[in-house]
């Protein structure tokens, strides 16, 4: 594959989910200024990725995949920033003291900007106009206008992205992640809640183990426990920008997509023969592909064979999003043959997307039950197939946002108008997140 593999080689198949740009030519002019600019993260980053992974591979590690849904614009200030990444360090810690193992930590921040959409044009009214494909495409604005591709987004987004891993880099490595401060990250809303009252419980926990560490003469001041590895990914949708972003390592002449650390395939456009495979079957960076309840042993076996021939440890997680209906049918044929033939990958749960549906108010929702059923059906399915659950993907934000139903608030349909703030599909909120994660803790002590 190095040797005839180069970024633009997607350009020759069929690549689903694309804008139809009004103009090739300015995106030609974007996409050439893009490759100008200077990458937003490291091939040496993607690839101490990597090697965390692989120790999820081996069980040593579990991976810790959530953020939001899709990125705004307009939704990219220092307290946003903060509050994400003080969810994010809660659930990290929730589940790396029940499981006594590191939590591989990585964000759909800086970046998550595309989305797929199930039809090109949806209904505004009586209007028809073209989706809303995220902020690096068009605006959600429900105006025809507004919906117009328009390439030099791509240049928004790589801004947006640059200024939120400033401040990532910043908050990990400044302090802000310090395990001595754990108190401070729970979000005023979240303290006031018993899901905020168990976290504190738990910080309390921690700040007395690290207590008797300092007694016993047990150095403190190790860098692991005052900052912390935060990784970035996200749906490498768009190609053109891919394309833009990708660079060649001057160290091991490999080529890396520098938009992410980490990037996955979405299961609209994982097909084998298709534009997004090629070129993620290309670059060294460690990247997933999504598989719904239609996947079949062979086509999940082809998958691996592209994305990770020489069956490199960390390099491929599988993401399983099935619906809790459905899991109990579509994964044990897919782990079964995973296993049988010895491919190294992680197996991830998305609990989120296929579980989604429409309220009696017409807003996309989600149950936090069906989530959590989801959860525990992936556990038991590979304890009963004798494979290893390596890691949760999520949909989630800091606000108070009423996007999914239940949890301690015990949200219903007549709450969904009082904060529904996604731009695309609903997220669960800090107190859902939190319920969610110490309920995965417990599957992960069992």
């Amino acid at each position: 594959m190095a040797t005839t593999w180069t970024p633009d080689v997607w350009r020759d198949m069929t690549a689903l989910q694309q804008p139809d740009w009004p103009d090739p030519a300015e995106v030609e002019r974007v996409a050439k200024e893009l490759r100008s600019w200077p990458p937003l993260v490291f091939a040496g980053e993607a690839r101490n990725l990597q090697d965390q992974l692989a120790k999820v591979v081996n069980g040593e590690a579990f991976l810790l995949q959530a953020g939001d849904c899709a990125e705004s614009f307009f939704d990219h200030s220092a307290d946003s920033v903060r509050d994400r990444l003080k969810i994010f360090l809660q659930m990290a810690a929730i589940l790396t003291y029940a499981a006594g193992m590191p939590i591989v930590k990585v964000t759909r921040m800086a970046g998550q900007f595309a989305k797929p959409r199930s039809s090109p044009t949806e209904r505004v009214g009586d209007r028809e106009i073209p989706s809303f494909r995220g902020h690096i495409v068009n605006s959600e604005l429900p105006e025809p206008a507004a919906r117009i591709p328009d390439p030099s987004r791509m240049l928004g987004a790589y801004h947006h992205a640059a200024a939120t891993l400033n401040l990532i880099r910043a908050f990990t490595e400044g302090g802000f992640a310090d395990l001595a401060r754990i108190h401070a990250w729970n979000n005023e809303f979240v303290a006031s809640s018993p899901q905020g009252r168990r976290f504190e419980q738990l910080a309390g926990e921690i700040d007395r183990a690290l207590a008797f560490m300092r007694a016993v003469g047990i150095d403190t001041e190790n860098p692991a426990l005052h900052q912390v590895d935060l990784w970035t990914s996200h749906e490498a949708l768009l190609l053109e920008y891919e394309e833009a972003l990708t660079r060649e390592d001057s160290l091991s002449g490999d080529w890396y997509d520098c938009s992410a650390h980490m990037l996955w395939i979405g299961e609209r456009t994982r097909q084998l023969d298709g534009a997004h495979v090629r070129f993620l079957a290309g670059v060294a960076n460690p990247v997933a592909c999504k598989v719904g309840p239609g996947a079949t042993p062979q086509d999940v076996l082809d998958l691996c064979r592209a994305l990770n021939p020489d069956r490199v440890p960390g390099r491929l997680t599988l993401i399983s999003r099935m619906g809790a209906t459905t899991i109990a049918d579509g994964l044990p044929p897919l782990l079964e043959a995973i296993r049988d033939a010895g491919e190294p990958v992680i197996w991830a749960c998305d609990p989120m997307h296929g579980n989604t549906f429409t309220s009696s108010t017409g807003h996309k929702t989600r149950r936090l039950d069906d989530i959590v059923a989801e959860i525990d059906a992936f556990f038991a399915l590979h304890e009963a197939a004798g494979t290893r659950p390596g890691g949760i993907h999520l949909e989630i934000t800091a606000g108070a946002v009423t996007e999914c139903l239940g949890g301690g608030d015990e949200l219903t349909e007549a709450d969904l108008d009082r904060a529904y703030e996604t731009l695309c599909d609903p997220r669960l909120n800090a107190r859902q997140s939190l319920d969610l994660c110490f309920h995965l803790a417990e599957l992960l002590t069992r």
